[in-house]
């Protein structure tokens, strides 16, 4: 176990609560070592586990320890927000395929909270391009039976898949193909989430993480060979 994740996630959730009340800049910059020791460096040393398992299962995974990468900042854009809070009090882990630009792609993610935490998969909001193409596999039967099966299966296992949108079926398709439903999506993506934090205490985290991440692969696997 390397040294890093051993008080992982309990120093980092220490940090976060610490910095949800003490939310400014002259705080964290004052603690700054404190960012570095307890949320910084666990993180890292996550995204490099975490990547080398999900190498394994796909690769075309990126794995990139650094912030803006896979390592989502702490930093807010407060220029259009009534919060002006400058700092998220929830880590944010992002591995993808590298297929396709980091936002646009399937992609695994870890969210971590002071009383939460969550494990996603999928694309959350396809872009323009994406989406039509997405509307259109889903508009054939193979495609979109494929896809029902694995939601149903997820489901089954106690997932939750989100995405669904729309009302209406879009223009321009056919609102009597086998699966109407999958054309009121806007992204399609597998959620998992406990408030039990101590599931993933004692340095269990990346293997119990890397779990659900193989759970939820399926999904995955239709994206990629669908819209790649």
């Amino acid at each position: 176990m390397n040294v890093a994740l051993k008080g992982f996630p309990q120093k980092t959730v220490a940090y976060l609560k610490k910095l949800s009340k003490n939310n400014s800049r002259e705080w964290f910059e004052a603690n700054r070592e404190l960012y570095n020791s307890d949320f910084l460096v666990p993180c890292i040393q996550f995204v490099v586990e975490m990547g080398d398992k999900l190498q394994d299962i796909d690769p075309d995974i990126v794995a990139i320890p650094k912030v803006d990468k896979s390592i989502f900042r702490l930093h807010r854009d407060v220029r259009f927000s009534k919060d002006k809070t400058p700092y998220k009090t929830n880590a944010g882990l992002y591995f993808w395929n590298g297929k396709m630009k980091k936002m646009d792609a399937s992609g695994f993610y870890f969210h971590l909270e002071p009383k939460l935490l969550g494990v996603g998969l999928g694309i959350y909001m396809f872009p323009p391009h994406l989406l039509k193409k997405y509307r259109d596999v889903v508009s054939s039967s193979a495609s979109a039976k494929e896809l029902h099966q694995i939601v149903r299966s997820l489901e089954r296992k106690g997932y939750a898949i989100g995405g669904k949108k729309f009302k209406k079926t879009p223009r321009g398709y056919d609102p009597n193909t086998l699966y109407p439903g999958y054309l009121l999506y806007e992204g399609i993506y597998a959620w998992f989430e406990s408030n039990n934090l101590k599931l993933i205490a004692g340095g269990k985290a990346v293997n119990l993480i890397f779990k659900i991440f193989k759970d939820l692969l399926p999904l995955h696997k239709w994206l990629v060979k669908n819209l790649y």
